[in-house]
């Protein structure tokens, strides 16, 4: 199952299952669960603790130090979920003493050419298209879709269920199920498809949209829109991750909706 032509390191630890293709480097303090397939051509550094039954492409370097000058050595690790996926040429980087980790969550697709850097959190069952970028300490909830080349600044957060469509600069944080568009990045309607495919009733996808036309539709400030949601509508598990939130957004969340293309619908 490990190519004879592949290098690992005394010190890792592989479990007896795992399929690796030649002239990938294992480096030390690295794991590998059950499962696992290595492609040809993959760096695994030190740090790294990769799941049961993932599958990393040829040319993927997995937990390289950061790419961050404030860095001093610090023991870190990159840890990826079970059943996780690594497109070709994907470089996750691991933690530095903010977070102590970088984590991918299980059930994830990364797409060929993404970065993920430092001290990143991403939730279970994302997708992340070919080319997407994120900095250093960004949160990504879980479900959540990111299309090609969108490029996400440092500390920003992105809810569950939201999704950014492509080439997309996410500058603000971007609050549970959504969709983001434009630039600046906007709020352009709720995500009702992924919400569907989720098995949300369309009863729950229209609270959720009626929640958002007061936040980004009417025209209120946030305090204000905060303050009628709150009074107006019931406590549901929806409208208290939403409050929560942007209450909790440290950078802001992104801009209200525009009636330019009435893209405000379930």
């Amino acid at each position: 199952m490990i190519h004879p032509l592949t290098y690992i390191h005394p010190d890792a630890k592989v479990a007896p299952n795992v399929k690796i293709d030649p002239f990938t480097v294992i480096h030390k303090n690295v794991e590998i669960g059950d499962g696992t397939w290595i492609g040809s051509n993959v760096t695994i550094m030190e740090g790294a603790r990769i799941g049961k039954n993932c599958r990393i492409f040829p040319g993927s370097v997995i937990s390289a130090i950061p790419q961050d000058l404030k860095f001093a050595g610090e023991d870190t690790t990159v840890e990826i979920g079970d059943n996780t996926t690594i497109r070709e040429f994907v470089t996750i980087n691991r933690g530095t003493k903010d977070r102590w980790k970088t984590t991918i969550g299980k059930n994830c697709l990364i797409m060929a050419y993404c970065h993920i850097a430092h001290d990143c959190e991403v939730g279970n069952n994302c997708i992340f298209s070919n080319n997407t970028t994120l900095a250093g300490h960004i949160t990504v909830g879980d479900y959540v879709v990111l299309a090609g080349m969108v490029a996400v600044h440092q500390f920003c957060q992105i809810g569950d269920h939201a999704f950014v469509t492509g080439g997309s600069l996410v500058r603000k944080d971007v609050p549970p199920y959504v969709k983001a568009a434009r630039e600046p990045l906007s709020y352009v309607g709720v995500n009702s498809i992924g919400l569907k495919r989720r098995g949300f009733s369309l009863e729950k996808i229209n609270h959720i949209l009626d929640i958002y036309r007061v936040i980004f539709v009417k025209g209120y400030n946030i305090s204000k829109a905060i303050s009628i949601i709150e009074a107006e509508f019931p406590a549901t598990d929806e409208r208290d991750e939403i409050l929560s939130f942007i209450r909790e957004s440290g950078r802001g969340v992104m801009k209200g909706y525009t009636t330019r293309n009435n893209d405000d619908i379930a």
